[in-house]
C-alpha cells in the first residue's frame, strides 16, 4: 500500500507538546497516529484533526511503561499497513522527591517510558525508514539534559541526557540515508507537566520570560529536524543558559544548579 500522505507517530499525544506536534503536523498534511494512556483525550484530538485538516487520525491507546508496549504498537502498525515517516518520541513525566522516596517499580516504569520505549520505537521503525530513504525522528529531551543534575526528580535529567547522546549517535549513523534525528531540548514549557508532578506552585514563581508555549517549541523543533540539527535547544533564554553552564567550572555549575533547583524541584 502506498501512503498518499506522510504518517507521523506521536507518543504522549494527549496533551502539551505531544498534542501540539499532532496539530502542527496535521496542518502540514500529515496523517497521524496518536498514542497515550487517555483514550478520551486522544479520540477528541483525532476528531478535531480530521475535521480541521481532512487527514487520517488513528488512535492507539498504550501505556509505554508496559515492557511490551513498543513491540505491540509497531505490530499494530504493520497489521494496518501503516509506515511511519515521522516518529515523535514525546511521552514523559517526572517523579518528584528524593530517589529513595519512591519504590523501585515507580522508577522502573519511568525508565521504560522515558528511555527504553523511545529507544525501542526508533529501533523498530528506522529500518523501514532506511528502506524508503526518508524519515524524521524527534526525541523530546530537555534543557535539563545539558545542565548539572538537581536534587529531587533524580532520574529526569539523566534520562534526557541519554536521549541527547542517543540522538547524536543515531543522527551520525544516518547522515546519508535521508533520515534526520533531532533531540529537541525545551526549557520551561506551558503544559500539564508541572501539575502532574505537583510543582505548579513552585514554577508559577518563575518569571514569564523563562517560559515558552508548546506551540512555539514544536515549530522550532520541526524546523530543526528538517535542517538536520542533531540537537536543538529551543528559545533564546534556554540557549543562553546552556552556554553559561557549559563555560562554568564543574563545581561552580553544580552549586548553581543546587541553588536554582530548589525553586522548581520537589526534593523531599
Amino acid at each position: 500500500m502506498t501512503q498518499a500522505r506522510p504518517l507521523s507517530l506521536i507518543t504522549g499525544a494527549s496533551a502539551g507538546i505531544g498534542s501540539a506536534f499532532a496539530r502542527a503536523l496535521a496542518a502540514q498534511g500529515h496523517d497521524v497516529v496518536l498514542t497515550a494512556r487517555r483514550t478520551d483525550r486522544l479520540e477528541s484530538l483525532a476528531a478535531e484533526l480530521r475535521a480541521s485538516h481532512g487527514i487520517q487520525a488513528t488512535v492507539l491507546t498504550s501505556d509505554l511503561a508496559d515492557p511490551h508496549a513498543a513491540e505491540q504498537l509497531c505490530a499494530t502498525l504493520d497489521q494496518r499497513g501503516l509506515k511511519v515517516d515521522w516518529l515523535i518520541n514525546n511521552a514523559g513525566y517526572g517523579v518528584p522527591g528524593r530517589f529513595e522516596a519512591s519504590d523501585w517499580a515507580t522508577h522502573a516504569d519511568f525508565l521504560r517510558v522515558l528511555v527504553t520505549a523511545p529507544t525501542e520505537l526508533a529501533w523498530r521503525l528506522i529500518g523501514s525508514m532506511r528502506e524508503r530513504g526518508y524519515g524524521r525522528i524527534v526525541n523530546v529531551a530537555s534543557l535539563a539534559g545539558h545542565v548539572p543534575g538537581s536534587a529531587g526528580h533524580t532520574l529526569y535529567a539523566a534520562s534526557k541526557a541519554y536521549m541527547i547522546k542517543f540522538s547524536q549517535s543515531l543522527a551520525l549513523e544516518n547522515q546519508t540515508t535521508g533520515i534526520h534525528v533531532c533531540a529537541l531540548c525545551p526549557g520551561f514549557t506551558r503544559s500539564e507537566f508541572h501539575d502532574v508532578t505537583g510543582t505548579r506552585p513552585l514554577v508559577n514563581k518563575m518569571p514569564g520570560f523563562m517560559w515558552q508555549s508548546a506551540e512555539d517549541v514544536v515549530q522550532e523543533g520541526i524546523k530543526a529536524v528538517e535542517r538536520g540539527d542533531a540537537v536543538y535547544v529551543t528559545g533564546r533564554f534556554n540557549r543562553t543558559v546552556k552556554s553559561v553552564f557549559k563555560l562554568m567550572p564543574d563545581k561552580m555549575a553544580l552549586r548553581m544548579s543546587a541553588k536554582q533547583s530548589r525553586r522548581y524541584r520537589t526534593q523531599d
